[in-house]
């Protein structure tokens, strides 16, 4: 453990670790599952070493964070400007097998990558493959995720597949590498650059993560230097109100999943149809319980109330990231329950 004095003395990481940790242990949660394994190490490597940090460090740091997420002309990086740098740093191959780590889907090998590849993407792609291909492909992947790209397969073509999974004794490290090299090539590269982000996606759910006062500044701000952009993040960004247009079916799971202590504090602050459709799916007695709970709750403040929804709605994304709920694309779109 050390004592930090000298705010010039800190790292990136160090100030990274600090910001983390003055988020608090919900956001810091957060932001630790959009990061890779090794910068999950070495952040929390350099937490656990921090040792005692004064207020006026903390306050300085997160000051200087909000004055470079507000200002312009900053540097930006970006695929593009990362990739041209190692470019001239590295040899060519090298510079692009590094970018394709950066852009493909997250994993230390390229089998830990391919277990994070959607199954349907990937059964489109194996299905123009040799069968021998495959069965390498699949008997190298975990058995779950395997059984889901079996099962999109063509029928004959999977039961091809099945077969030679069955005479398969133990892969040759050339074949291996061979498929390896190939899916790398082909594959992998092509799903990276197909997965770039929209920079308006990727800032409404930045904007979705604001509080309120903070959200209604930075729109109000973006509209008057940029019309267009606002109203395609505003299109863009899933808010509480939105769960609306959640059929009661999705409303069921959501309950299910939502820890109970947030659902008071976020019917607290919530719209006549998003607080009617939460209690329409309640049972008379569960939804009796509810009013009372939000009864009981007196003021509350405006920060909790946005806490509390933020992780609901966090929680609804979820679900349907996993294919548990639906959510309907338009904000207008009619629903019916």
């Amino acid at each position: 453990m050390q004592k930090m004095d000298d705010y010039r003395t800190l790292s990136g990481t160090q100030k990274a670790a600090i910001l983390m940790l003055a988020l608090g242990e919900e956001q810091c949660g957060r932001m630790f599952n959009l990061m890779h394994e090794d910068e999950i190490k070495e952040v929390s490597s350099a937490m656990a070493r921090l040792g005692s940090i004064r207020a006026d460090m903390v306050e300085r740091l997160c000051t200087e964070f909000g004055e470079n997420i507000g200002s312009t002309g900053n540097l930006v990086g970006s695929y593009e400007s990362t990739e041209r740098l190692l470019q001239k740093s590295l040899p060519r191959e090298r510079a692009s097998q590094i970018m394709e780590e950066i852009r493909g889907p997250a994993g230390r090998t390229m089998w830990d990558k391919l277990g994070n590849v959607n199954e349907a993407v990937l059964a489109n792609y194996l299905k123009n493959e040799y069968p021998q291909t495959v069965a390498v492909v699949l008997s190298k992947i975990r058995p779950d995720h395997a059984a889901r790209v079996l099962g999109l397969l063509p029928e004959g073509f999977a039961m091809e597949v099945v077969m030679r999974m069955l005479r398969m004794e133990s892969i040759q490290k050339d074949v291996l590498d061979g498929v390896e090299k190939t899916l790398r090539a082909e594959f992998m590269s092509n799903l990276a650059r197909s997965a770039r982000r929209d920079a308006h996606e990727m800032m409404a759910e930045i904007f979705n993560n604001l509080d309120r006062p903070a959200e209604a500044r930075f729109i109000s701000a973006l509209e008057e230097r940029n019309r267009e952009a606002a109203e395609r993040i505003k299109s863009l960004m899933f808010t509480f109100d939105d769960l609306g247009r959640l059929t009661s079916q999705a409303i069921q799971v959501l309950l299910r999943s939502v820890e109970k202590d947030k659902l008071p504090l976020a019917l607290k602050g919530a719209s006549e149809k998003v607080r009617d459709l939460f209690f329409k799916n309640l049972s008379e007695r569960a939804g009796k319980m509810l009013r009372d709970d939000i009864e009981a709750l007196g003021p509350v403040k405006l920060r909790e109330v946005d806490e509390a929804q933020a992780s609901i709605v966090a929680m609804a994304k979820d679900l349907a990231a996993q294919g548990q709920i639906e959510i309907s694309e338009g904000k207008d779109e009619e629903m019916l329950y």
